[in-house]
């Protein structure tokens, strides 16, 4: 049986050999080499040719970020950065140029932190062996271009929520949407993307910068409100409340059992049962069936769900399980999800 390869790439001695010994416990991952910088880290590339490559982001000689753009462009290959908590924005920076994923850096020896690090690396690495590099490609250079948002015909919205989830992959794809959506999208957007507490600020705070709509991490109480998009914070699951005409945000802290963290599935049978028809489901990129059940419940509510296709995901998981469940009305590329989006909601088009 092949086994898969690995290279790690970190200036610390200590956290290469650290990262190397937690991937070789798993008997089918081989580490094929390390390298301390982005230049031994070019070389062994090209020699070793490894299927998933842990990368560290400040190194000397070259940076992370400059071996990352070098990577995509000439050998696309599963990358997951390791970075510690004082890194979040370079974080959010490493998954738009390319990174599959991303992990807290290693800081102390035999610890309860280690171990669940460990883990969460292990599967980590076996999540992105499934990563459609042609598509990180294909997003990458869509990102790298403006895309302009047409004018939309006033239309009074059968829908009052856009309930998005997504997980590997999933901040490229949502900047790809929120990036096309007006200003003055007659309804509010809520989002669970699978991603640690404390990162997903930062993620909130860099497309707030570039879209037109609002875009915050939510806080519990927050009002849904149209043109505005609310993403859940990491470490917390996200529900609703109706009082009156208006819907608060309720934010619920996870515990060691839940699968997925923020998760789909609550968040948008909550939507199902708060917004009841007028709920508009979107599921995206990612590994698992998280959003699947959630979906179902919009459908028999008599919301509308769309879903991402297996033509642009990254990892095709989350979609799949959730059109394997009946749950979808229609499948779209992730570039041409936003003008669905827009098109029914602001009557460019009719669903």
């Amino acid at each position: 049986m092949n086994r898969i390869r690995a290279l790690v790439v970190d200036d610390s001695a200590y956290n290469r050999q650290t990262i190397k010994s937690m991937l070789e416990k798993d008997l089918e991952i081989e580490v094929v080499g390390v390298a301390s910088d982005g230049v031994d880290a070019i070389g062994k590339t090209l020699r070793l040719e490894p299927d998933i490559i842990t990368l560290d982001f400040e190194m000397p000689e070259m940076d992370g970020f400059s071996f990352l753009r070098w990577l995509m462009h000439e050998r696309p290959t599963p990358v997951i950065m390791v970075s510690s908590y004082s890194n979040k924005n370079m974080a959010i920076k490493a998954l738009e140029c390319g990174a599959v994923d991303f992990i807290s850096k290693p800081t102390r020896r035999a610890s309860k932190e280690l171990k669940n690090i460990e883990r969460d690396l292990l599967a980590k690495v076996r999540a992105a062996l499934n990563t459609n590099m042609e598509m990180v490609a294909r997003n990458i250079q869509y990102l790298s271009d403006e895309v302009p948002v047409s004018q939309t015909a006033r239309h009074i919205s059968q829908y009052d929520i856009v309930a998005i989830g997504s997980s590997t992959g999933g901040p490229a794809a949502l900047q790809i949407i929120l990036t096309q959506l007006p200003s003055d999208l007659p309804a509010g957007i809520v989002i669970s993307q699978h991603m640690p507490k404390g990162f997903t600020a930062p993620l909130a705070k860099r497309l707030d910068s570039i879209c037109r709509i609002s875009v915050a991490e939510a806080s519990d109480g927050d009002i849904v409100s149209k043109g505005k998009a609310l993403i859940c914070p990491g470490g917390f699951h996200m529900e609703f409340k109706r009082n009156g005409d208006s819907v608060k945000v309720m934010l619920h802290q996870s515990t060691d059992k839940d699968k997925y963290t923020p998760s789909v599935d609550r968040m948008m049978s909550s939507a199902s049962k708060c917004y009841r028809e007028r709920t508009f489901g979107v599921i995206l990129t990612g590994m698992g069936n998280d959003g699947a059940s959630g979906m179902s419940e919009i459908k028999a509510a008599g919301g509308y769900n769309i879903a991402e296709s297996e033509q642009s995901a990254i990892v095709y998981g989350m979609p799949q399980e959730a059109v394997k469940a009946g749950a979808v009305d229609k499948v779209f590329p992730v570039d041409i999800i936003a003008s669905d989006i827009r098109g029914v909601l602001m009557g460019e088009r009719r669903r």
